[in-house]
């Protein structure tokens, strides 16, 4: 067994059990948004948290113990997005990223948005002309040092 054949017994459980990841992050006691990161393999989890995930899904104790390792991260199989939504992120960096960069740097300074010290926050915003998401990220700045 790997932290991949984990995800996979998560992923099918939920479909089985017709669980929604923000319920399982009401369990875990974290955001929706950090709980369905760690179940789809990349945050570490304590044990305490590892054993809900085990518990929610009906894993094996082996399961327990790899969610509890630091994983691999970076879960995408091609460098270019083939599904369609992750694809529109992918897309969204390439039309603005450069306007993040100019925007964040006027702001800060030279540096970068932490993906480490960070949070998201995702909601369905109702709308006459069509429901929005709205994504809102939040990383701590971290400037270059001189030395």
């Amino acid at each position: 067994m790997n932290r991949e054949d984990v995800t996979d017994l998560i992923i099918e459980a939920k479909v089985r059990q017709g669980i929604k990841w923000a319920d399982v992050a009401t369990q875990v006691g974290l955001s929706k948004e950090w709980v369905t990161a760690a179940c789809l393999g990349q945050m570490t989890l304590n044990a305490e948290q590892a054993a809900t995930i085990g518990r929610i899904f009906d894993l094996p104790e082996e399961a327990v113990l790899w969610l509890q390792e630091v994983p691999y991260k970076g879960s995408l199989p091609t460098s270019v997005p083939t599904d369609p939504l992750i694809y529109r992120f992918y897309e969204l960096v390439s039309v603005y990223g450069t306007t993040f960069k100019a925007l964040i740097h006027e702001e800060f300074g030279d540096g970068i948005m932490s993906a480490i010290d960070f949070k998201m926050d995702l909601q369905r915003e109702p709308n006459p002309a069509g429901d929005r998401v709205s994504i809102v990220m939040s990383g701590k700045f971290l400037p270059y040092k001189t030395y």
